[in-house]
């Protein structure tokens, strides 16, 4: 196998250098070794950085994903974990999906105020409960 350039692993995989970097020093990913003061890259990376990217689309932190290897960097994903994620997953989308036709509904609905349709003020009366979360923000990773 031909090693990789950080630019080429970055450019494929469509992160930056910087994200790559960032991986290292979380333990995600290992150069091979070095082209001067570039960065060389086995081109299994692109597998690696590609099963990261699904990881964090489906909402596992970065700390998450570096269980799921192995020392040697092979994948050891725990099927338990994958069927829990998905559960929340579930749930998130039944979640989502009750607040959305809420407000369909409150956009469509013929009270003369939002305030006065009973189904918005059941998605307010939600909301000041904490049944409606608001969105989870991750912190920004450095990139």
């Amino acid at each position: 196998m031909t090693d990789l350039d950080i630019a080429e692993v970055a450019h494929r995989a469509g992160v930056p250098a910087s994200t790559l970097r960032f991986y290292e020093e979380k333990g995600l990913i290992a150069p091979t070794g070095r082209l001067g003061l570039r960065r060389q890259y086995d081109s299994g990376v692109l597998e690696r950085l590609a099963l990261i990217a699904l990881g964090r689309t489906a909402g596992f932190s970065l700390d998450e994903i570096a269980r799921m290897f192995a020392p040697d960097g092979r994948p050891r994903i725990d099927r338990r974990v994958l069927a829990a994620k998905a559960e929340e997953l579930d749930q998130k989308i039944r979640e989502l999906g009750a607040l959305r036709d809420s407000l369909r509904h409150a956009a469509a609905c013929p009270a003369p105020s939002h305030l006065e349709c009973p189904t918005f003020r059941g998605l307010i009366d939600a909301a000041a409960s904490g049944g409606v979360a608001a969105p989870e923000r991750r912190p920004p990773e450095r990139r």
